[in-house]
């Protein structure tokens, strides 16, 4: 019987803390900084060399409005450090999972984007895989292909 309320308090205390996390990611902040997610590659470039004339790198600029884009000194004079982001947040719930489920993440065109700028930015063009990386028909090669198409191609899921 103490084992069984034991177990049913910490099962309480747990959908607690779950839900008290979900509600937190939900509600704006309230010190008023955005909590929208800055990504950011370090380019062994100038600043200058990153956005010549003000202009975005070729991949960046593909996605316009969609996000908005801050360049600075990387620290220990590393070259420059490119940021970018989504000017609206990403949905969220069963929306969200969806799309992230079949590679559809405005996020992941983010993350995308800034790697290929800074492969274009470092040596002049993108490199890509040459093959998918099983061939193999069984169940282990259908779950790696599942795995590729979500990470879509990046090498990270």
């Amino acid at each position: 019987m103490a084992l069984t309320k034991t177990i049913g308090r910490a099962a309480a205390v747990a959908g607690a803390v779950a839900g008290g996390l979900a509600a937190r990611r939900s509600r704006p902040r309230q010190d008023g900084t955005d909590a929208r997610r800055w990504f950011v590659v370090t380019v062994n470039r100038s600043p200058e060399e990153v956005m010549p004339d003000g202009k975005l790198p070729e991949p960046l600029a593909r996605l316009g409005d969609a996000i908005e884009v801050r360049i600075r000194p990387a620290p220990g004079d590393k070259g420059t450090e490119l940021a970018a982001r989504l000017t609206h947040p990403p949905e969220s719930g069963p929306a969200g999972a969806k799309a992230r489920l079949h590679g559809e993440d405005p996020r992941q065109q983010v993350r995308t984007a800034l790697r290929e700028a800074k492969a274009i930015l470092e040596v002049g063009e993108v490199v890509l895989p040459d093959a998918p990386g099983t061939t193999h028909p069984g169940l282990g090669g259908r779950l790696v292909a599942v795995a590729d198409r979500i990470a879509q191609g990046k090498g990270r899921l």
